[in-house]
């Protein structure tokens, strides 16, 4: 939607004042518009333009909108322009906030464009919450819209001076105040922030976001450019790899996180290994707000949880389940924190180390029954509280299952399950436990008649105790092997589409996918965070194919990361990783949870299952899926399905290259199925293969 002038405002509560400075000096005759951003669209309050001393003042009538925001652009400075948070409305997760008061500088516009990055456009900031009153907040942890110096938190013992997110966010300040005069120096930044195959941005705040969307550009050369600039410290001594924020966040007892999973509000909630400082299981679960602060009387005790481990999962109606690894159980609380399971936990089905657990579109609860390191091949299974109602618990066996490690669903309602194999008993509680080889692994299907699909095992020697799953918009399972350092592509038919190499150290962890349908990986070995380009190649720069890894060839860093067994996408657009260690030998559990802003696109939580975009055109923001009907059938790994059942957003070229052959020759097997346009398949039509 976009501008529309401002009314005068009747019955204002008072006016906006605010400071406009830049390059460290006060700027007058700048011309200040205070907007405000929604689901709706971008409307304007008010404006003025700032005086000798860089005041200004804004009368205006304050709205409950998803964030109001103003903008500076000197009239002499047409590459200048300058944003700073003024509010967060109500809806979001956090309390509404409003300043009175405003610096607008260099720091508080790359501090509200890196964290409203995913609601940026053309006309503005706008976009549906809870998602948008969200990532406005956290803006303030990394600016202080009164004061224009860094936030609360990117200053704070937490981040601070012990990593690089104080420095960066001061480079990138620096690099918009080489604009202030519309120097030379501006138009080599400009052409800098200029994304491959893209047009060079028009001002400071495009270039600022064109680097979020793009943190892999010219880091050599932009930190060079940057040094030329002194007007924020500390700066960064060495150019980045990446142009990345990362804020963590810790709570008393928040020690070893190992899986996150994030409510509707958007608040984060972590299950925990150990107690501070210890290796003895933990009673606490820990619930972080999206801007970091502990909620609901964090850390949370009972419900029969004993050292949480990776299953973490929220429900349709709310409720939270997770699992308790050392309480041989399930522990489920209230959307509240209270604890709904008794003292013990639930233990119905014969639950013994229980680790991934995931609720389908019915509101079934899947839980992968572990079985632990230390017991035979082909032990484990699957336990299902139908309705999240232990009293009816079901056990499901076969179909390749062996010592169950992640559980996920697709938008069949269908299960899968990655098999983790056996570890070596002999290594227990050995210094070499952490590398327990569990050499080999496969995939299981199980579908929503709670029986293992005709597919499974899926089998391939990419994995290599393969743990992490996820699934993408258009039902493809995304598999992580650990000691293979790959991820591995499954079709929605059970056919392995590719296999993606990661560096050969990563021992990756855990894999997510965004709202574009990019995968996330998360290294346990190497703390780094890798982003692959997925099958919505539109959504990656030019020249990308599905598997192409878009961030840097080493992963993303930060001094934040440590040992990560978790990788999560929120409503912000945020990346959200999981501290599980700061030291494998001897073994020492992770500090915190950490953020990087605004990277990802965002996607509706709790998971719906499968990822999907929050949307303002729609009457919410997010809807519950339902499961979709005849999900495709296949044969096992080697082979190819037929018939291919169309999923939404396939093309024959799309559906050629998972299955190794032409469209043309698809098309002609095909073509009476399809008709005279090739370009026009359904959803739901039935394709001939090979």
């Amino acid at each position: 939607m976009a501008n529309v002038p401002a009314s005068s405002p009747s019955a204002a509560p008072g006016p906006l004042h605010g400071t406009v400075t830049g390059a460290g000096k006060p700027l007058q005759g700048v011309q200040v518009t205070l907007f405000a951003g929604s689901r709706q669209g971008v409307r304007e309050l008010g404006r003025a333009r700032t005086d000798a001393t860089g005041a200004f003042e804004i009368p205006y009538a304050r709205t409950a909108a998803g964030v109001l925001y103003v903008e500076a652009a000197p009239a002499d400075a047409r590459r200048l322009r300058l944003r700073s948070v003024v509010a967060v409305g109500e809806g979001g997760a956090v309390p509404a906030r409003t300043t009175s008061q405003v610096r607008v500088n260099e720091l508080t516009t790359v501090a509200a464009t890196y964290a409203l990055a995913q609601f940026s456009g053309q006309h503005g900031i706008d976009g549906p919450g809870p998602g948008l009153q969200n990532a406005a907040a956290t803006a303030f942890n990394l600016a202080d819209p009164v004061t224009g110096k860094p936030g609360g938190v990117v200053t704070d013992a937490n981040n601070g001076n012990t990593n690089e997110t104080l420095a960066t966010l001061n480079t990138l300040a620096n690099l918009v105040s080489l604009c202030v005069s519309d120097t030379t120096r501006c138009e080599s930044l400009l052409r800098l922030a200029t994304p491959p195959g893209g047009a060079a941005p028009r001002d400071t705040v495009q270039a600022v976001l064109n680097l979020v969307r793009n943190p892999t550009l010219a880091p050599a050369e932009l930190h060079r450019l940057a040094r030329t600039s002194n007007h924020y410290a500390p700066a960064l001594a060495a150019p980045p790899t990446a142009w990345i924020l990362a804020l963590r966040y810790t709570d008393t007892n928040l020690y070893a996180p190992g899986r996150i999973a994030f409510d509707a509000k958007g608040n984060a909630w972590a299950s925990n290994n150990w107690l501070p400082g210890t290796r003895n299981p933990t009673p606490y679960i820990s619930v972080l707000d999206p801007t970091g602060r502990p909620i609901l009387g964090s850390p949370i005790q009972g419900g029969g949880m004993k050292g949480g481990d990776w299953g973490a999962a929220v429900a349709p109606d709310g409720s939270v389940w997770m699992s308790s690894y050392g309480g041989n159980s399930v522990a489920h609380y209230s959307a509240t924190g209270k604890p709904l399971s008794p003292p013990t936990g639930w233990k119905n089905g014969g639950l013994v180390h229980p680790q991934g657990i995931a609720v389908d579109q019915r509101g079934n609860v899947w839980i992968a029954n572990n079985y632990g390191l230390e017991t035979a091949p082909g032990e484990g299974n699957v336990v299902v509280y139908p309705h999240g109602d232990p009293s009816k618990a079901i056990k499901i066996t076969g179909g390749g299952l062996n010592h169950p490690f992640a559980v996920q669903i697709d938008g069949f309602g269908r299960a899968w399950v990655s098999n983790a194999g056996l570890g070596g008993a002999q290594l227990v509680n050995t210094r070499l436990a952490p590398l327990i080889g569990k050499f080999g692994g496969s995939v299981t299907v199980i579908g929503p008649d709670f029986k293992p699909t005709a597919t499974s095992p899926i089998e391939s020697t990419s994995f290599k105790w393969p743990l992490g799953i996820a699934i993408d918009s258009k039902n493809n399972a995304w598999v992580n092997s650990y000691f293979s350092s790959a991820v591995t592509r499954i079709t929605p038919n059970g056919t392995v589409a590719g296999v993606h190499k990661l560096p050969e150290k990563t021992l990756p962890w855990s894999v997510a996918v965004d709202g574009s349908d990019r995968v996330w990986v998360a290294g346990f070995l190497t703390p780094s965070v890798w982003t692959l380009c997925g099958t919505n190649t539109a959504a990656c720069p030019p020249g990308s194919t599905t598997g192409t890894i878009l961030s840097p060839s080493q992963g993303f860093r930060s001094k934040a990361l440590q040992h990560l067994t978790a990788v999560q996408i929120d409503q912000s657009g945020n990346v959200w990783l999981a501290n599980n260690w700061s030291n494998l030998v001897p073994p020492a559990g992770g500090t915190g949870l950490v953020e990087l802003i605004g990277l990802a696109t965002p996607v509706c939580t709790p998971l719906t299952p499968v990822p999907t975009r929050p949307s303002s055109a729609t009457p919410t923001s997010c809807s519950q899926q339902t499961a979709a009907a005849d999900p495709p059938t296949g044969k096992r790994t080697g082979t190819v399905a037929d018939p291919y059942i169309v999923q939404p957003g396939d093309t024959l070229s799309s559906i050629g290259r998972a299955h190794g052959e032409s469209w043309s020759a698809l098309y002609g097997r095909n073509k009476t199925v399809i008709g005279r346009d090739p370009n026009l398949i359904t959803p739901g039509q039935r394709l001939t293969l090979h």
